[in-house]
């Protein structure tokens, strides 16, 4: 299964995105084999950095380095998948400035919500940032009437446990991008985070 081929965006209404880096993930998919969704914030401006482009992007560098600290072997997008992990963004257009509105999170939370439906077996929810913290508490509350995540600074609320049914929600940050290799504190709490993901689906010993 390839998502960029099950989830499109019909009309590309959001004004404060760069709609040229929109990308969805184009990778041959086993949906049952997936236990993880990893969700950061968007994709890159420039789609060569994009974690499903051939080669080496950038956004994959510094994921697979995250996935390395927690203790994975992995050296591709590929390896990362046979883990059983499925990597997406919240939104998918690349940010046109440093926030994104309400109305974009409200769009996007439309496809993400039909994106995460495909996956039957996942057991663990990793939400990189506040925005993919922000739109998957949207698409639980219309659900459950309620949010997952209480709000307050990342740092603050990681390491509790929280749960959308069975499954596992992690709040966390985004291992995508320089930031993530300049800020070591960040860096540390994400690995943590990748390995109690991991352990809890089982996927590391």
């Amino acid at each position: 299964m390839k998502i960029s081929e099950k989830i499109k965006c019909p009309d590309f209404p959001c004004a404060d995105v760069d709609k040229n880096s929109h990308a969805m993930p184009t990778a041959d998919i086993d949906p049952e084999k997936i236990k993880i969704i990893m969700i950061t914030e968007a994709p890159p401006n420039d789609k060569a950095d994009y974690f499903y482009t051939p080669g080496s992007p950038f956004y994959l560098q510094t994921t697979l380095q995250a996935f390395r600290d927690a203790g994975a072997d992995v050296s591709s997008i590929q390896d990362i998948l046979d883990l059983g992990v499925y990597i997406t963004t919240a939104i998918k257009c690349g940010k046109a400035q440093y926030s994104v509105s309400p109305a974009t999170m409200k769009n996007c939370s439309r496809l993400l919500a039909k994106e995460i439906s495909l996956f039957p077996n996942v057991r663990v929810f990793m939400l990189g940032g506040d925005v993919a913290i922000k739109m998957m508490n949207v698409i639980w509350k219309q659900k459950t009437g309620k949010r997952v995540i209480p709000a307050g600074s990342t740092y603050k609320i990681r390491g509790q446990a929280y749960y959308y049914e069975d499954k596992r929600v992690i709040p966390s940050y985004t291992p995508a991008g320089k930031n993530f290799l300049i800020e070591k504190s960040k860096r540390k709490m994400v690995a943590e985070d990748i390995k109690e993901a991991l352990k809890y689906s089982h996927l590391l010993a």
